[in-house]
């Protein structure tokens, strides 16, 4: 199982592509961008998200199912009620809301055990065999309740985790000579290859890869830089699917779910932000691939789903029982398993 998600990757670019109403305003910085435009602008919705995501669309999309297209009777929404980061990984990761608990983006440990540590138990695995890699360094207490459950990189710190290999150390160093213009989240790129090299050393049944980019420039307001980091995420995603295909511990029984934790506003206005007063923010996505997901591409005029939904859905493609995960709320999304 591998579980990817990209902060504030908006459903609206997802499924549309370059946003018609950011592309040559001054106030995203795009009236500049015009090589960018020249590569990435097409007449329609689905021709301008083949240019954005051609790895997603042509290849992933096909193979699996793809949740969230409001446009086409698609919706998949968060239930939390602050359409902030911490509050929506969390419901992926726990598959519920924790208003109570997680109030935004304070620094507290996730009251609750992470699907990553029940599937850990559940399934006898050895620390090594669950993994966490993110560029926000929130991730520590965000990915798991008991500490050193699983294992955790996240944001400019060393690796010293199992399997540190020399590209492992190379990218560790790396990290704080190529600096993100935040003090909190490295750049993807490092989060990602760290994640790939310790997919090829250790083999980790279950592993999350927790990309930022995509939400970090939107707060600075930089649509072209949106674009670029949706571009990269997008190389990415090509290069672990050609990875799982390359191994034989992976190929042909491993799911592959991307998504989000929260949406940003749909104007000019507000396509930057998000938060309890944007609402449009609440709006998601969410696309499943692998062999036990039926080959639906787009989903059209699908059952509502939720952002709790996720975790249990990642718990029935391992074939455990979603419902022995204690005070799960959402329910497997029924469209990406297959029925016998």
């Amino acid at each position: 199982m591998i579980l990817i998600t990209a902060d504030g990757l908006r459903w609206q670019d997802l499924f549309g592509g370059m946003d018609p109403l950011l592309k040559d305003a001054k106030s995203t910085g795009m009236d500049g961008a015009k090589a960018l435009k020249a590569r990435l602008w097409r007449e329609t919705p689905e021709e301008r998200r083949q240019a954005l995501m051609p790895f997603f669309w042509s290849t992933l999309a096909p193979q699996g199912v793809v949740l969230g297209n409001l446009k086409k009777g698609s919706s998949v929404r968060v239930t939390n009620s602050f359409n902030v980061s911490y509050p929506g990984y969390a419901e992926i990761l726990t598959g519920r809301a924790q208003d109570e608990a997680i109030h935004g983006n304070d620094a507290v440990r996730n009251p609750t055990p992470t699907v990553l540590e029940f599937l850990r138990r559940k399934l006898g695995l050895e620390q090594s065999q669950v993994a966490l890699f993110g560029s926000w360094e929130m991730f520590h207490l965000i990915g798991e309740n008991q500490p050193g459950s699983i294992v955790i990189n996240a944001g400019y710190r060393y690796y010293d985790g199992p399997h540190n290999s020399e590209r492992m150390r190379e990218l560790s160093a790396l990290q704080f000579e190529v600096l993100s213009p935040w003090t909190e989240e490295r750049h993807d790129y490092i989060t990602f290859e760290m994640a790939l090299e310790y997919m090829r050393q250790a083999h980790p049944r279950v592993m999350h890869i927790a990309f930022d980019e995509t939400d970090d420039w939107a707060h600075d307001r930089k649509y072209y830089r949106v674009l670029d980091a949706i571009g990269y995420l997008d190389h990415s995603l090509s290069k672990i699917w050609q990875a799982v295909n390359d191994s034989p511990e992976y190929r042909g029984k491993t799911a592959l779910i991307v998504t989000c934790d929260h949406g940003r506003g749909g104007t000019l206005e507000d396509w930057h932000s998000h938060g309890v007063k944007v609402p449009d923010a609440a709006q998601i996505w969410v696309a499943i691939a692998g062999p036990d997901t039926p080959a639906v591409g787009e989903a059209i005029n699908a059952p509502d789903a939720f952002q709790r939904d996720i975790a249990p859905t990642i718990l029935d493609l391992m074939g455990v029982d979603y419902r022995e995960y204690a005070g799960v709320a959402g329910k497997p999304i029924e469209l990406a398993i297959k029925t016998n």
